[in-house]
């Protein structure tokens, strides 16, 4: 019997059943009851000594963040950490810059520290192509897509980004917008940023509109000061534009202040879409609308698989988490086209 098996038949999750085990807290007396009843009933018996030899030879789990400045991944880093401190597993936090190689630094992770699993926020799916099959341990990628890369140790949890970015600009063509500027990631560097862009070039073909990359897409780092010169950028270059598609909502933060800054109102001259849900954009005046992507069940989800593949040996798991679109107070109907 396995702590897999303890999980099913006592209806808790492998987290849960790890808490009670290792006696930690935050566990309630229910589910405590429930899962020691289970082990009594099936003499279910941990090797203390493996268990041992686990923890001093491994450093927990190690998160490696792409982009310090990114609010949707630190929002996603504080559930996953707490959960893991629930799970009895420690946490090591490695910040890169958004041009730098996760899994470069996710191979020096394991000649160094030897975690037990890793979590990656943000990814470049080319260098896991490329360079990653050295790690043997348990991964998941949160907020990106691993399904196409065929590792069977490395799992993924994610929202459908192109179809979100499709439905962010269709919303503002349903508004009567035409004249759309995207600010959005490096393609070569961001899987999401390739993956968004192709959302806006559905939206645009399918109501049979032309886009021109070169003119309306501007590149941006996920930060509210590359929002700001980005959205002086598509104003000098196309100063007809009526809305702004930004990738995230720290993008669309400066973006905003940028068209403030050229006299131009928000939603009365230039309606602004965001992505992500960070809760700084609920309190932005206008309230911005945005794709709100669910931070704590992308972080239970991706800790719970984690979890499974460390101490079960589980196969390689991909899934989406739902999304949904916040009409916030920052665009609004187009009655008449700008000049």
């Amino acid at each position: 019997m396995t702590i897999k098996d303890i999980a099913q038949l006592s209806g808790y999750a492998v987290g849960t059943v790890s808490r009670v085990l290792n006696d930690r807290p935050n566990v309630s007396d229910a589910a405590r009851q429930r899962v020691l009843a289970v082990v009594e009933e099936h003499h279910f018996k941990r090797n203390s000594n493996a268990k041992h030899l686990k923890q001093q030879s491994s450093s927990g789990v190690a998160i490696i963040i792409k982009g310090s400045r990114n609010m949707l991944f630190a929002d996603i880093v504080e559930h996953i950490q707490a959960l893991l401190r629930d799970s009895g597993y420690p946490s090591t936090v490695y910040y890169l810059d958004e041009d730098h190689d996760e899994v470069e630094q996710a191979r020096q992770v394991c000649r160094e520290r030897r975690p037990q699993g890793i979590l990656f926020l943000g990814s470049n799916l080319e260098l896991f192509r490329a360079a990653f099959q050295p790690v043997r341990v348990p991964c998941v990628l949160v907020t990106n897509s691993a399904a196409g890369l065929g590792f069977a140790n490395l799992s993924s949890v994610s929202t459908d980004d192109a179809r979100a970015a499709r439905e962010a600009v269709e919303r503002l063509m349903a508004l009567g917008h035409r004249k759309i500027g995207i600010i959005g990631g490096c393609m070569e560097a961001s899987n999401t940023a390739y993956t968004r862009f192709l959302g806006v070039q559905q939206a645009f073909a399918e109501h049979g509109l032309a886009f021109d990359a070169e003119r309306q897409y501007e590149i941006s780092r996920f930060a509210m000061s590359s929002g700001y010169e980005a959205m002086g950028h598509l104003l000098d270059r196309m100063p007809e534009l009526t809305a702004v598609f930004a990738m995230s909502d720290v993008q669309a933060v400066g973006a905003i202040r940028a068209l403030h800054d050229r006299g131009l109102g928000v939603p009365e001259d230039i309606s602004v879409v965001g992505f992500d849900g960070i809760e700084l954009g609920g309190y932005l005046v206008p309230k911005l609308a945005t794709v709100r992507q669910d931070a704590e069940t992308m972080a239970r989800r991706s800790v719970e698989i984690l979890l499974r593949q460390v101490c079960e040996g589980e196969g390689a798991v991909h899934e989406l988490i739902p999304y949904r679109f916040l009409p916030g107070e920052s665009t609004r109907e187009l009655r008449e086209e700008r000049a």
